[in-house]
């Protein structure tokens, strides 16, 4: 990533931690501690592995992690307001687990999927809090240009518009 894009990019770890405290999942001192100790440092994550019930908190981990993301990029491109984006994760206690953000834009038209990651939750750690940010930067381009062809598909063309009126 060259400097000028690195500049642009989005400081994703103040975004996740103002994220955690405006949902008041956590107070703001125990989010800058648990995305520290979950996401900086080497693999694999401790706090992960050492839990007492590691589905239920790879799971909100990943949640943690990407909803923030998938907000960000569903408010980059506007969609229509009958349209709704759902993450689902899919944990493996022994693999990779996978994250998929699903479009669903109404009136009984086929979903849409924007990613499907697959993401070894255990080694989802970075060097550097820059690592980190190229990497969820990588995920909302990706999102972002995956609604943007999704919705561009759902929005009728001008024709179409006219034929429905001449219909009516």
């Amino acid at each position: 990533m060259n400097a000028m894009t690195r500049s642009q990019s989005r400081n994703w770890i103040s975004y996740l931690m103002d994220t955690l405290v405006n949902s008041g999942a956590m107070p703001a001192w125990d989010a800058v501690e648990y995305l520290t100790s979950h996401l900086i440092g080497e693999a694999p994550n401790l706090n992960l592995h050492h839990s007492k019930s590691p589905y239920e908190n790879i799971q909100q981990f990943l949640h943690r992690i990407y909803g923030p993301i998938v907000e960000a990029a569903s408010r980059t491109v506007e969609i229509p307001p009958q349209a709704m984006i759902h993450m689902f994760t899919d944990i493996s206690l022994m693999g990779k687990s996978a994250v998929l953000v699903v479009y669903f834009p109404g009136h009984n038209q086929p979903h849409q999927l924007l990613l499907l990651d697959s993401v070894p939750a255990w080694d989802l750690v970075f060097e550097t809090s820059i690592a980190f940010n190229e990497w969820a930067e990588e995920r909302f381009g990706w999102i972002v240009s995956a609604l943007k062809t999704v919705c561009h598909q759902a929005e009728p063309a001008p024709l179409e518009h006219i034929t429905a009126l001449q219909l009516v």
